[in-house]
């Protein structure tokens, strides 16, 4: 056997074992705080470029759509654009918003329309907030409301049982679980796990993580990417209509606005009705007290929440819907009705009773119909206590 031949068999030389050896490469100490620095500077900045590349039409009458509910980040940038502080923003649910009718038909609409300045009053309303949701909304992503005048909604609704006070030891699943106080005060049937309560944090203290969930939102149906590519079409046997498409070409760098006719709201709506052909009411709700009450807490927190950042506030008490009630359970609603206005009277905050609407103006019992928002604009800003608010 030659030479050859025992070189190609004799072992070669022994490489030393390197610690991390498959990587590529390796960061020492000061790599890596670069690498942390760019990856920081991408989570400040990108949220902050994409507010100058979205096309975020508003125009008169604006509210955030009602699939874009639960975008809290995009109801920040909207507050971000009142600029004007002669202009007041309106904050509270779908009372606020407009459950039943057009832009046009709201509350804010026809105060302007009374006012006779178009934008005077801003629609700061979210459809489906409630007063624990509220207060976590104006606390986390309401900052550019400061030392503007706020004109706040109570609705009684949410004290009108122990289960939408939150109050039952039972789960229930409900609207905007993120914006509740996700450990202190407790919810007793708020069960969300410790990784979702967490995320919950991160996500109102994070900018690039609400600006995710502005995406998700916004172009993917309120899912995640992963989510929304393995969506099936419902069909047997399903098909994925998104398991090939780009997710990137989603992106179209422009809000969605709400359809022009909307047909679940508005005068031509099927749902735009009275409440009752009658006028009779036989409901009878379990009204909560408001020494106990969760939410009614929630809403005295808000209101010093919003003193304590310079705001002029005024709370609008109603109008509830007492139409609809059975005759012996008004009884426990107006003691909870006057409690708040004495609470109001008692701690010097200003506030409005605009008075029961005719039972034909309600489409249920708590939301007007257009000619209900209508008539309760101008209950509103007939009162002199109402303008006199306005010009101090």
């Amino acid at each position: 056997m030659g030479n050859d031949s025992l070189n190609r068999h004799a072992p070669g030389p022994v490489t030393p074992e390197i610690p991390f050896g498959a990587n590529e490469v390796r960061l020492n100490g000061r790599q890596w705080l670069v690498a942390f620095g760019l990856v920081l500077l991408v989570f400040i900045l990108t949220p902050r470029i994409w507010k100058r590349l979205e096309r975020f039409e508003t125009g008169l009458d604006y509210r955030i759509p009602y699939s874009l509910s639960k975008d809290y980040w995009l109801s920040e940038r909207r507050l971000e654009q009142i600029t004007d502080s002669r202009k007041i923003v309106l904050l509270g649910d779908s009372v606020i918003w407009g459950e039943y009718v057009l832009p046009e038909g709201s509350l804010s609409h026809f105060l302007n329309r009374e006012a006779g300045e178009p934008e005077r009053f801003i629609n700061g309303g979210v459809n489906g907030l409630f007063p624990l949701a509220l207060d976590g909304l104006v606390q986390h992503y309401g900052g550019a409301l400061r030392g503007r005048k706020v004109i706040l909604h109570s609705n009684l609704l949410w004290m009108s049982s122990p289960k939408v006070d939150l109050q039952t030891s039972k789960e229930e699943k409900f609207n905007h679980a993120r914006l509740v106080p996700q450990f202190s005060p407790r919810i007793p049937c708020y069960n969300a796990d410790a990784n979702e309560r967490l995320s919950a944090i991160v996500e109102r203290n994070v900018s690039f993580i609400a600006w995710v969930n502005h995406l998700q939102n916004a172009y993917f149906g309120q899912k995640s990417i992963m989510s929304w590519t393995l969506e099936d079409d419902g069909g047997d046997p399903p098909r994925y209509p998104h398991s090939y498409e780009n997710p990137v070409a989603r992106i179209a760098l422009a809000v969605p606005s709400a359809p022009e006719d909307d047909p679940q709201r508005g005068p031509k709506s099927p749902r735009h009705k009275p409440w009752s052909e009658t006028g009779e009411g036989t409901t009878r709700f379990d009204w909560v007290s408001l020494d106990t009450s969760l939410q009614w807490g929630a809403f005295q927190r808000l209101i010093k929440l919003l003193q304590a950042r310079g705001n002029d506030v005024l709370v609008v008490l109603g109008p509830f819907n007492e139409h609809i009630m059975a005759p012996e359970n008004r009884t426990a609603y107006r003691k909870l009705h006057d409690g708040i206005i004495g609470w109001l009277a008692d701690n010097r905050i200003p506030h409005l009773v605009p008075g029961l609407l005719p039972s034909a103006l309600y489409a249920d019992a708590s939301h007007p119909l257009t000619e209900g928002y209508e008539l309760l604009g101008k209950k509103i800003y007939e009162q002199k206590s109402f303008q006199d608010w306005l010009k101090h």
